[in-house]
């Protein structure tokens, strides 16, 4: 049976092209406040953090390597929902409070992949705004997967598999991505409140100022990120839904 590369390449560029345009500017903009930057996190949990991100590499890999291997004509989707990740994710939203936030674009790739695969894709997405875009840091790069490109990712696998055909797939779609975008907020709140707790109230009291911080622009940007993730998902679901079927990824 045959697949229809051209519609689902059409699909590809123009995903590609909408990002792009709206996010080349922000993501050259000054990069301070993106991810965990480098040398912020004490290295004892830079160590934590890469000891908890490995393994999820390791189940990655082989999963694309499979995935690949059975699969080739998964090639693309691989690569479009790498780009919707990245441009996403080097998009800086400055908040009212003096730091920035960002989508994450990694539910749309835990819908299509699961989240083994996109713990690969995540930290390359990373690894790479790290080099290119001093957006995050290598030696933060683990705990920055572990928010970004799994807690995010699990949490949207976990909200398709539980309510898929149990209501309207766009509203799962839509739940899925945004419930990813702010867990990822949720954990990296976490990570800094280990590393930095208040010297009064202690963890509670760090985890509780740092929500704060984040949740004035992450609460809109996980709306929005959820409602973007919808219309990549049906434009899949018109023009390749051979591809969603084979992956599994159709409600």
């Amino acid at each position: 049976m045959k697949f229809p590369r051209v519609r689902i390449k059409s699909v590809f560029w123009l995903t590609l092209a909408l990002l792009l345009g709206f996010g080349i500017q922000p993501a050259l903009a000054k990069p301070q406040a993106m991810h965990i930057m480098e040398g912020f996190l004490p290295p004892v949990w830079c160590v934590v953090w890469f000891a908890v991100a490995i393994p999820f590499w390791v189940v990655g890999y082989i999963k694309i390597q499979k995935l690949v291997k059975d699969k080739p004509e998964s090639r693309l989707l691989l690569g479009m929902v790498g780009a919707f990740a990245f441009v996403l994710s080097a998009l800086k939203i400055p908040s009212v409070t003096g730091s920035s936030s960002h989508p994450t674009g990694t539910g749309l790739g835990a819908i299509l992949f699961g989240p083994a695969v996109m713990s690969i894709l995540g930290g390359i997405v990373l690894l790479f705004q790290a080099l290119l875009l001093a957006h995050g840091g290598l030696t933060t790069l683990g705990a920055n997967t572990v928010s970004m490109a799994i807690a995010g990712p699990l949490v949207a696998w976990w909200v398709w598999q539980g309510l898929k055909g149990k209501m309207s797939t766009a509203w799962v779609v839509f739940l899925a991505a945004a419930l990813a975008d702010l867990i990822t907020y949720v954990v990296t709140a976490t990570q800094l409140a280990l590393a930095y707790p208040d010297p009064v109230s202690g963890f509670f009291g760090s985890w509780s100022k740092f929500m704060v911080v984040f949740a004035v622009t992450q609460i809109p940007l996980a709306i929005s990120e959820g409602l973007l993730t919808v219309l990549i998902y049906n434009a899949l679901r018109s023009n390749a839904p051979s591809e969603l079927k084979m992956l599994g990824a159709e409600a």
